[in-house]
């Protein structure tokens, strides 16, 4: 197999492609059909083969500004430029801005030459809209194209087609001569960066990842996010239930955290939410384990700030790396980046504890509640089956009765801990109750708490409510089973 230059593309492909054989690359412009052409090509020169790139529409010049942008030396590349600098003298009359028989076959007898003389082992044509443009007809442009896959067959190239879609339509005679296709597009959304996308669209004899990819250009080449498939991954047998920190959270779940299970933190703004979850993190690195921390919602100074000042400083566990915390802008990061990056967390940073803050973020991210369903769905499959624990967080409209979600998770979480705001002689207070949990028989009680020093402090199970399937629950007991207040219950709290 011949890598593509690509890691992430070499992935999908299931090792690169198979060698002496004839692809095509297409893309509207500004896709990275020439960035990973020339990545190609260097990956080749890496491995000790000669590469040629036959360029039709771009100078040399411009080439090595590509080259010098991506940090790359181009000089181990042979670069052939079509339309030489005297091409416009007087004794010069065919060029290629005239299309013509005698200027095609010229064309085509150059690039033959030109690969006979260097016999390289990888060969990239940029592009065939110029060669399409010169055979002035169908059954020509076909017929030189069935001419040059026969030539490089006998010369042993693995060669790429680059192509800017500039024909009507899907050009499907093109698709039905080259051995592969890949196609590169790109979307502009309405707010944010544009969104990128890779697809293989055939591959003779390679069984590659169908379907939508998404990919950057960044300095140094493309960077392709595989489509992440939860059922390619092992699964790996989950131990004993963990502590969240808190005793009497521990008994509400029924025991703890189950490494391999997801677990749901939902309620409106300000009810403590994340408080819970860098609670469970704590916990967590204090046992010595690893942890990733994904923050859609607030900046990461103020969550460390807010954290420090209840007691549960994270600083020192980001210093030595046991942590691993990322803020996420959903408008410039794709869903493929980021289920990259929960792969990273397991596989390269080893965290055995995953917080998603919160999907509500994140559901911006994504062209429609389907497409997140389907994508988390993947991503809390794979971390189960490698026996993470999950914690994610769902933010809930309004602050009492009516409240509703942007969409509903709870049935891919195997435990939804709902925390909520009820109304006790005159003060709002704050209640949780574990609505689900998969792996235990789980307390059925609602409890009031209070953020303090050490985190989420949990009281007796209350036991005198009314309407709580109402949404409104109220409190009908005495004062004395409440929670009395504590100096940091005023901690500004989400």
């Amino acid at each position: 197999m011949a890598s593509t230059g690509v890691e992430g593309l070499d992935d999908i492909l299931n090792g690169g492609l198979s060698r002496e054989r004839m692809y095509l690359v297409e893309g509207t412009p500004g896709t990275g059909k020439t960035t990973l052409g020339l990545g190609f090509l260097l990956s080749g020169a890496a491995a000790g083969e000669v590469g040629l790139y036959i360029t039709l529409a771009e100078t040399e010049v411009e080439l090595r500004a590509v080259g010098v942008s991506h940090g790359w030396s181009l000089d181990g590349l042979e670069l052939f430029e079509m339309v030489p600098a005297d091409g416009f003298a007087e004794d010069q009359e065919q060029t290629l801005l005239h299309p013509s028989e005698v200027e095609l076959g010229e064309t085509v007898r150059n690039i033959m030459a030109k690969v006979d003389e260097l016999s390289p082992s990888r060969v990239v044509l940029d592009s065939l809209s110029e060669l399409r443009l010169l055979s002035q007809s169908p059954i020509r442009y076909r017929r030189q194209i069935l001419a040059l896959k026969h030539f490089f067959s006998t010369r042993q190239c693995t060669v790429l087609l680059l192509d800017d879609k500039g024909a009507t339509g899907s050009d499907l005679q093109l698709h039905s001569i080259a051995h592969g296709v890949i196609s590169l597009d790109q979307a502009l959304a309405s707010f944010g960066a544009q969104r990128r996308r890779v697809h293989v669209v055939k591959m003779r004899g390679v069984r590659f990842r169908g379907g939508y990819h998404d990919f950057e250009i960044e300095r140094g080449g493309l960077r392709v996010y595989p489509r992440l498939v939860a059922s390619e991954h092992g699964t790996t047998e989950g131990g004993d239930a963990v502590t969240t920190g808190s005793t009497e959270l521990d008994a509400l779940l029924g025991g703890g955290l189950a490494p391999g299970t997801a677990t749901l933190l939902t309620g409106p703004a300000g009810v403590g939410k994340t408080t819970a979850s860098v609670q469970c993190v704590v916990a967590a690195l204090q046992r010595g384990d690893k942890a990733s921390y994904f923050l859609f919602d607030e900046r990461m100074s103020t969550l460390l700030k807010r954290s420090e000042a209840l007691g549960m400083d994270l600083r020192p566990f980001l210093e030595d790396g046991q942590l691993e915390m990322r803020a996420i802008d959903p408008a410039e990061m794709s869903p493929g980046e980021f289920a990259s990056l929960i792969r990273g967390a397991v596989e390269v940073h080893g965290s055995s504890i995953v917080v998603i803050d919160s999907l509500n973020a994140y559901l911006q991210s994504m062209p429609n509640e389907q497409f997140l369903v389907l994508q988390m769905h993947e991503v809390l499959t794979y971390l189960g089956q490698k026996g993470i624990i999950s914690v994610l967080i769902l933010g809930l409209h309004g602050v009492a009765g009516d409240i509703r979600s942007d969409v509903d998770l709870s049935y891919l979480s195997d435990a939804v801990v709902q925390l909520r705001y009820f109304e006790a002689h005159g003060e709002v207070r704050q209640a949780i109750s574990v609505i689900k949990t998969r792996t235990a028989r789980h307390e059925r009680t609602i409890r009031e708490f209070q953020i303090g020093s050490t985190g989420l402090q949990l009281g007796e199970p209350l036991r005198q409510f009314q309407g709580v399937l109402t949404g409104v629950p109220k409190f009908s007991g005495e004062g004395r089973t409440l929670l009395t207040g504590l100096e940091e219950a005023e901690t500004p709290r989400r």
